[in-house]
């Protein structure tokens, strides 16, 4: 989200802050200090992990918050959205549009064409690239999509 992290932080509908928990960095909850602590599975909304080797990951939960401020949007055709939705890559083929100047492994917010926010990716062609290419050749990588709450509900948290 670029220079777009401070719209997230400083909002007029709040006091946020952003918590490492377990290696997890969350969106903490006035409401989780009521709640005793053996009970509390996570204190707010978990962004993402850092994996083994320090490289963090966005989990699907930040998609609410993040998805607002993103600079780099992928809309994908409705017949692909399913494809997207099991953990599949975006192909040419399904794309819908694609936000100008998308630089190549640039980290983007899938989108469905009725705007609304499917999932994140990493576009594997720049936005001039996606002109010229195959329609079987993919343009977005997938990284997590709103599927990953019925396919992992037991490890979201």
């Amino acid at each position: 989200i670029g220079e777009n992290i401070q719209l997230l932080v400083d909002r007029p509908d709040g006091t946020y802050c952003f918590r490492l928990h377990r290696d997890r960095v969350e969106k903490l909850l006035k409401l989780a200090a009521s709640v005793p602590r053996d009970s509390l599975v996570a204190p707010g909304t978990c962004f993402g992990k850092f994996t083994k080797s320090q490289k963090f990951r966005l989990s699907v939960t930040a998609l609410d918050f993040l998805a607002p401020y993103a600079k780099y949007k992928v809309w994908v055709k409705p017949g692909s959205e399913q494809s997207f939705l099991y953990g599949n890559h975006v192909l040419k083929s399904g794309l819908g549009r694609i936000t100008e100047n998308t630089a190549q492994y640039q980290g983007v917010v899938v989108y469905s064409m009725a705007d609304v926010p499917l999932g994140f990716g990493v576009a594997a062609k720049s936005t001039q690239e996606c002109r010229k290419v195959d329609p079987l050749a993919i343009v977005v990588f997938h990284q997590a999509d709103v599927g990953e709450y019925v396919r992992n509900e037991d490890t979201l948290t």
